[in-house]
């Protein structure tokens, strides 16, 4: 119960739309609560079916060249690429009498299956070398899973339980990438559970220690809570009307966790300032909306657009990463903006009950208002920096850059079961076929002839040429098979698997090695002459052109979000000259997080201490994605500062004194606002996906350079070195601002006391 009456009845706070929502939130406390917190139940109720509705796939462009040879060979030949492999182990040897006869009923009885087909066997193909072993005690099964995704995965499971482990004398493992993808999706389940257990205990320690009370410091939590539920839900029902990703619920969680906290923490922590200063429970809250609230609006609203700028890109997983992003953000949001003024509704003054640490008083003589500001650590920070402001920029800009260089030495490769744990079956299986087998049968092209010709020595000439290419083992086709080096085996007549009609198609198996290997294999097809229009599919291909349409769409990408945020920030501030300044610090905040990507997963440092297999090369998705989250959450602190120091120049009018003066009333929460996010995020590299690890160490790192080297240095620098010129805007720009400016209800009074977000 509140402690008077004056304190649950809101009086006339602002006419804009927070203090408005500030005072109905006010009024319908209990029902606000009950609502959000029923709507999270359902959501959370849904999430715990939701990872059976997600793929983890969606690397693959449909529109790109793979995409055309795929629907090809679906529509024309009835084929499909190899998604299942069983890799079948006899001590005795794969050739001993019992184990070919265990063999050949294992491979009819798989081809037997329903919904399985394209069932190739090294019993059931004539003992075919390529698909044995060099020690003669390990043979290849390969099939193809029908279906989409959802569908691969529930029968993947039954095929699992009825194929699995011992076999009629024989030791059967599974693999190929339906079975990788079916892992990947279990251990981001578990990665996920394991990371939230770490992350409530140490950020619940942490948030105590930054407010000294034990309610205040719940209450971040909970907001975070009921953010990850309303977002599993949003997930559950938009994987009915499109193919979500794996890395949704990741991002949900991740995401959830870390924008709840923060906004959380810039909401109560003004919400007990301004009890403090002496505000009654209702003005507090109205204080609260209107500033801190504000604040989380358009922070929110910021993450949104640099997660949306994912949705140009055609991966559906990129396009997963971008609705759970946008969704998360504008969540947490919500979450904030009405979960917490409802509690402080109801709890009052109590929100500083269970006090750990104790406000030391004020001493007679010690200096307050203005002069204490002024002493204090960000204040003179901001000071030291801006009496020398070019050497200080370009020290900080050089070593910044210099963290980055390695970024250019960037190779992009693909996300496959090497970014799982030695202890995946699908790792162990492609581990064996590549070290083992003279060629990567997982990893067959398909070279597609969708208007060729039915003459047989055209096709054979093409067949010859195309196992000539180097590092290719074997082509199989409608004539015959070629083993590399253009030696034919003959087929006999033209081969219905291969032709019908006039489409032609060849299967081209690289020799064993990295997956690298065959994605440059699948550039030199292309890039060679062919008698007739070719469509190169296949696994390595699809990584190819995946790499490709990343390459493609990002300039599109970056320039819709420069666009935006250039509007965004200038009806925030006013000035066009601080627009630019913005994104330019915050991408040079990046440079040495992308450094560090390439330093340390790409070329293998810190990999024993990290635990994770150097492949010599970074999925293309990994830079793009951490690039939007990054730039999104750097843009966000951007906001935090730039509104503050808005608000004292508009107060003092004065640029060097606006900057010093708003660091150090905004400096400590945001300092606080990027190690808890950090806390979230560091919790991912307990993660056994390497994906997940990049996340995990990336994010952090280019949080904690946004909020020391950049808001510390570079910012004060800039605006020290810029001036008054720090918010100049043409006059027509500056009526726009006046008039269509982000701001909330009446200006909002600084107290020189106050020292919040």
């Amino acid at each position: 119960m509140l402690h008077n009456k004056e304190r649950t009845t809101p009086g006339p706070q602002g006419r804009g739309m927070l203090a408005r929502l500030a005072a109905l939130v006010m009024r319908r406390r209990r029902a606000v609560l009950v609502t959000v917190v029923m709507l999270a139940l359902i959501g959370g109720a849904s999430g715990s079916t939701l990872f059976d509705r997600l793929s983890a796939g969606g690397w693959n462009d449909p529109n790109a060249e793979s995409g055309q040879a795929a629907d090809i060979l679906e529509d024309v030949f009835g084929q499909g690429q190899p998604n299942l492999v069983l890799l079948v182990s006899s001590p005795d040897g794969v050739d001993e009498p019992a184990a070919a006869s265990a063999g050949t009923r294992l491979s009819e009885r798989l081809a037997a299956e329903p919904g399985v087909g394209d069932v190739a066997s090294y019993w059931l193909s004539g003992q075919a070398p390529q698909m044995r072993n060099a020690d003669g005690d390990k043979a290849l099964i390969l099939a193809n899973i029908e279906g989409d995704a959802t569908t691969v995965d529930n029968r993947l499971v039954d095929l699992i339980a009825d194929y699995g482990g011992d076999w009629d004398g024989l030791h059967i493992q599974i693999g190929g990438y339906a079975m990788f993808e079916h892992e990947l999706t279990e251990q981001s389940e578990r990665d996920i559970i394991k990371a939230e257990l770490l992350v409530f205990p140490v950020t619940m320690l942490a948030l105590v220690l930054i407010f000294g009370s034990v309610v205040a410091a719940t209450l971040p939590l909970a907001v975070a809570m009921v953010t990850v539920l309303l977002g599993m839900g949003v997930m559950w029902v938009l994987a009915d009307v499109t193919s979500l990703s794996v890395l949704a619920v990741n991002v949900v969680t991740l995401l959830g966790l870390g924008l709840a906290i923060d906004y959380s923490l810039l909401m109560v922590n003004r919400y007990r300032e301004e009890l403090r200063g002496g505000r009654g429970v209702a003005e507090a809250i109205s204080m609260t909306m209107r500033t801190a609230g504000r604040t989380v609006v358009f922070s929110a609203v910021t993450v949104a657009i640099a997660l949306s700028v994912l949705a140009w890109f055609p991966l559906a997983a990129l396009r997963s990463v971008s609705y759970a992003g946008i969704a998360t953000a504008l969540l947490a949001g919500f979450a904030s903006l009405t979960v917490l003024p409802a509690l402080f509704a109801v709890l009052g003054h109590r929100v500083d009950r269970g006090r750990v640490f104790r406000r030391r008083a004020r001493r007679r003589g010690e200096p307050d208002g203005e002069q204490a500001v002024e002493n204090g650590f960000w204040h003179r920070l901001a000071t030291v920096v801006m009496r020398r402001p070019l050497p200080i920029a370009s020290i900080v800009a050089v070593f910044l850059l210099l963290l980055g260089a390695p970024f250019l030495n960037l190779k992009l490769g693909e996300v496959d079961e090497r970014t799982m744990p030695e202890s995946a079956e699908s790792r162990q299986v492609a581990t064996a076929i590549r070290t083992e087998f003279g060629s990567g049968e997982q990893n067959a092209l398909q070279v597609v002839m969708p208007e060729a010709t039915s003459d047989a020595g055209v096709i054979a000439g093409y067949g010859a040429e195309l196992s000539g290419f180097d590092g290719v083992a074997r082509v199989d086709t409608a004539t015959g098979s070629y083993v590399g080096g253009g030696e034919a085996v003959p087929a006999g007549p033209m081969h219905e698997q291969f032709a019908r009609g006039d489409a032609v198609y060849f299967s081209v198996v690289p020799a064993a090695g990295e997956p690298e290997d065959a994605q440059r294999l699948v550039d030199e097809i292309r890039a060679a002459p062919a008698p007739f229009q070719t469509l190169v599919g296949g696994q390595p291909a699809i990584t190819v052109d995946g790499n490709d349409a990343l390459t493609t769409w990002l300039p599109y990408s970056l320039a819709t979000l420069a666009v935006v945020m250039v509007i965004l920030l200038f009806l925030l501030t006013g000035s066009v000259v601080l627009p630019f300044l913005a994104m330019a610090l915050s991408l040079l905040s990046l440079t040495a997080t992308f450094g560090a990507l390439v330093w340390i997963f790409q070329e293998g440092n810190l990999s024993g201490l990290l635990g994770f297999t150097v492949t010599g090369s970074l999925p293309g998705t990994v830079p793009v994605m951490l690039f939007a989250v990054a730039f999104g959450l750097a843009m966000d602190y951007q906001v935090f500062m730039l509104s503050r120091i808005r608000e004292e120049y508009e107060r003092t009018g004065e640029n060097t004194r606006a900057v010093a003066l708003g660091l150090e009333r905004i400096g400590r929460i945001v300092t606080a606002a990027a190690v808890l996010i950090s806390i979230v995020f560091l919790a991912f590299l307990i993660s056994d996906i390497t994906l997940m690890k990049a996340f995990g160490l990336g994010l952090p790192l280019a949080v904690l350079l946004d909020a020391t080297l950049v808001r510390g240095a570079l910012l004060p620098a800039s605006m020290k070195l810029l001036g008054r010129a720090t918010w100049w805007a043409p006059a027509p720009l500056r009526r726009f601002h006046a008039r269509f400016g982000l701001r909330e209800g009446d200006p909002v009074t600084s107290s020189p006391l106050r020292r919040t977000g």
